[in-house]
């Protein structure tokens, strides 16, 4: 008999996975059923998403699934935030669903302000400024392309496409629906006097819709090729939004969901639209249960993946963290968040250009640029969490780095040094965690996200780091 499980798939900026995930004894288990690469491609002269890819290789997934001995009950999908694709009457793609590391945004954000104050836009919708928000990724089009946003009748980030690929139903997703900076934090809805001042038409926008909420069925020529039919569940599309539903303690607590991107931040329970956050640049994202992310954007391992990559992947990710720690007395910062590091030609000559201007070492070899970017990284967390206590005047006591990252001891050694608290490392598979978790308490496999997260805390091994003495 085969054994009933939720389906996570999860698809980040590099590689996509699908995840079987089931209970038992009390405890969640995982099972990666299928991974696949995912990558920018460079077509009609932009950097986008291959999306017919996408939903190709997740369609293999649920197939291999079965290969597991898996029967699926359900399935949700997450990804990155900002990025979508804008349907015609008749379902049709207007657009490539174009990457956010592509520069057609670039002086979109600045014209924006010309139309919309920036103080004004952040205490309507409380989201971090970001050159390829959504939004401004939306003004390029209404500004170059207004042909293709007059015949636009659906707007659908690119879990929702998938979502609807997969059951017909079309709606925005809430905790990505944020990201756009569209959505107004208060009403929680989408912000129709932002779009009739950007002259953005609001009739493309679906009904926002919150994780748990389910789509229904598969359509029935796929339930009729898989050989099976489950639910579609809407987990936190958004992956971070799904990361933070496994971070087992929020009290007292910084999290840093560490990936691709790092995002660090507190939850709450209402959006912090003050001057001091938005001086500091912090976003204030929709969560599970209309709680907020409030977090930065930090640049992440994408530096040490691009490293990877101009080395002709001649080091592992294990390597790099081995030859960094040999690399005791070389110190450089850099600054991370810059827009050079965003998509550079070559990512090592960037961090070599930024160690020049900046007065600071050059490094020569590959665990002195390694080092480099995750002394970088560190120093960019420990300027978060200061900026964290100041906007709530008070010390949090421990911070519990997530995902992929978790995995790399020397950056939580470095970030336990630099912050002088407690770093609590796991769970590494945090994001299809939080899908998974969020599918069962849909269907009252169990009962609230308390209850998840104490689950969660019991089913997956954590390290602690302290400030070395």
């Amino acid at each position: 008999m085969k054994k009933t499980c939720n389906l996570a798939v999860d698809l980040g900026a590099s590689s996509g996975r699908i995840i079987a995930g089931y209970t038992q004894d009390g405890r969640l288990h995982l099972k990666e059923v299928y991974r696949f690469e995912n990558r920018i491609v460079h077509k009609n002269n932009h950097f986008c998403w291959d999306i017919g890819k996408l939903f190709a290789e997740m369609k293999k997934g649920i197939h291999q699934s079965r290969e597991y001995g898996f029967k699926p009950v359900s399935i949700g999908v997450d990804s990155w935030a900002v990025d979508f694709v804008l349907l015609d009457e008749e379902d049709n793609l207007l657009t490539d669903a174009v990457a956010y590391r592509d520069q057609r945004t670039d002086g979109m954000m600045e014209e924006v302000f010309n139309i919309i104050r920036k103080e004004e836009l952040y205490f309507e919708t409380g989201i971090q400024f970001q050159k390829f928000n959504t939004i401004y990724q939306l003004y390029y089009l209404k500004k170059h392309r207004p042909d293709i946003l007059k015949k636009a009748k659906t707007f659908l980030m690119i879990p929702d496409y998938l979502h609807f690929l997969l059951t017909g139903k079309k709606v925005n997703e809430y905790t990505n629906a944020t990201t756009t900076q569209l959505v107004n934090a208060n009403t929680k809805k989408w912000d129709k006097k932002i779009l009739d001042k950007l002259e953005i038409p609001s009739e493309m926008f679906q009904q926002i819709r919150m994780p748990k909420s389910c789509l229904g069925k598969l359509r029935p020529e796929l339930a009729e090729e898989f050989g099976f039919d489950m639910e579609v569940i809407l987990p936190a599309t958004h992956d971070t939004g799904s990361a933070v539903v496994s971070v087992p303690e929020t009290d007292d607590t910084i999290y840093i969901s560490s990936g691709t991107w790092s995002l660090i931040g507190i939850e709450t329970g209402f959006p912090i639209c003050s001057a001091k956050a938005l001086d500091c640049n912090f976003t204030n994202e929709g969560g599970l249960d209309y709680r907020f992310r409030f977090l930065k954007n930090i640049m992440g391992l994408w530096m040490i993946q691009e490293v990877k990559r101009n080395l002709n992947h001649r080091y592992s990710y294990a390597d790099f963290a081995k030859l960094a720690s040999m690399e005791r007395h070389f110190h450089a910062i850099v600054p991370v968040n810059d827009d050079r590091f965003l998509k550079p030609e070559n990512m090592i000559e960037e961090i070599r250009n930024a160690c020049l201007e900046n007065n600071q070492p050059v490094p020569e070899n590959p665990g002195q640029i390694a080092k480099t970017v995750f002394e970088s990284l560190a120093f960019s967390y420990q300027q978060a969490v200061e900026e964290i206590e100041q906007i709530f005047h008070k010390r949090f006591r421990k911070i519990n780095v997530i995902g992929g990252g978790s995995q790399n001891e020397l950056l939580n050694q470095l970030i336990a040094d630099k912050t002088k608290k407690e770093i609590v490392a796991g769970p590494v598979e945090a994001t299809a965690i939080g899908n998974i978790a969020v599918q069962l308490i849909a269907q009252g496999k169990i009962g609230s996200l308390d209850k998840a997260r104490k689950i969660i805390r019991n089913s997956f091994d954590m390290n602690t780091y302290t400030k070395t003495e």
